[in-house]
């Protein structure tokens, strides 16, 4: 027989576990506009462009990897890549609240790197601002070479862009 004080326990988690659970459905949004058929970065002004057709539908702000000068070359150097990748995966548990996952490094890449006898890194994303003691996202150029948005920003992003979408990274 369960004891009291154990079924109050398991009603508990059982609350717990369903706000975390419509918390979660909270982040990740409707979407009905338009089908976004590219998203293109210049790196120099900060911006990323949705694009459905030959129409720009959004535009956010930007931070970007910590050394900004030049593409990505090596894992940690800090730099957010230039080029032509797509987006590959989407995290819904992502410690940047969501993220979208840039398929850096492409075989170019990897030969780059290898010829600095160098691994390439990994792990670009489009994410949120993250938490706790992460930086806001306001602060410039902070990320380890991935692309930082608000969190509000992301949610919209995450809700918009499938897999498959390429992303055009520009200096």
């Amino acid at each position: 027989m369960i004891s009291r004080r154990a079924l109050i326990g398991l009603s508990l988690a059982s609350v717990f576990a369903a706000r975390g659970a419509a918390a979660e459905a909270a982040k990740i949004r409707p979407y009905f506009g338009p089908p976004v058929t590219q998203l293109q970065v210049f790196k120099a002004k900060r911006k990323l462009y949705v694009i459905s057709g030959q129409e720009v539908i959004k535009t956010y702000r930007i931070a970007l990897g910590g050394n900004t000068e030049g593409p990505k070359q090596w894992e940690g150097d800090s730099r957010t890549p230039e080029g032509t990748y797509e987006i590959d995966f989407r995290n819904p548990n992502s410690a940047f609240h969501l993220s979208l996952r840039i398929s850096y490094p492409n075989a170019n890449d990897v030969a780059a790197a290898k010829a600095m006898g160098r691994k390439p890194g990994g792990d670009i994303f489009i994410h949120g601002g993250g938490g706790g003691a992460f930086l806001p996202w306001f602060q410039r150029d902070w990320t380890a070479g991935c692309i930082a948005v608000k969190d509000e920003e992301i949610e919209e992003l995450y809700a918009m862009v499938q897999l498959g979408t390429p992303i055009f990274l520009f200096a």
